[in-house]
């Protein structure tokens, strides 16, 4: 699909506005999309993503009050950006920033996502240590059962190979 303003490159944004249940699309390329992006957040009831996100994922609710504020507002070392600043604007500030709100973004990343750790496609080339972490992973979880079945035998086999695996894992 083309963009709709530009009519040359491919639409990369797709924004559906309804207003009063009168529903208007727009297919716009990022460069477009960066161009009219003043316009479209127009008016007094105007929101980015950002915001979106932010309301989705319940920000607000971390958000201490008044007096805790100044006491224990979470704040990146590095760039000295607050949570609530974070909150608000759905952006680090810097790659440290990931570490400074890890305590909150858990909770967040695990109930958007469902997990906190990325059970993806592993890149060919560079997925060597996060295969055997993932193998590491399910010898663990076989042994758990083998554990619960009583299945002795068998989970000091798996048990053994979980041994050899670690060593792998801290020689690589």
């Amino acid at each position: 699909m083309r963009c709709q303003e530009c009519g040359e490159r491919p639409a990369t944004l797709h924004f559906t506005k309804i207003v009063n249940g009168e529903k208007t699309e727009l297919n716009l390329c990022e460069q477009c999309a960066q161009e009219k992006g003043d316009l479209l957040n127009q008016g007094t009831d105007a929101f980015s993503i950002h915001h979106l996100l932010s309301g989705l994922m319940n920000f607000d609710q971390n958000i201490p009050t008044a007096p805790e504020r100044s006491e224990r507002a979470l704040r990146c070392e590095t760039c000295g950006l607050t949570y609530n600043q974070f909150a608000k604007s759905g952006r680090f500030g810097c790659s440290n920033c990931y570490k400074s709100f890890s305590p909150k973004l858990d909770p967040l990343f695990r109930r958007i996502h469902g997990n906190t750790t990325h059970s993806g496609k592993v890149p060919t080339r560079a997925g060597g240590q996060i295969k055997l972490k993932r193998e590491l992973q399910s010898l663990k979880d076989e042994l758990k059962r083998s554990i619960e079945e009583e299945a002795f035998e068998r989970a000091a086999e798996i048990r053994d190979q979980i041994r050899e695996l670690e060593k792998k894992i801290a020689s690589g």
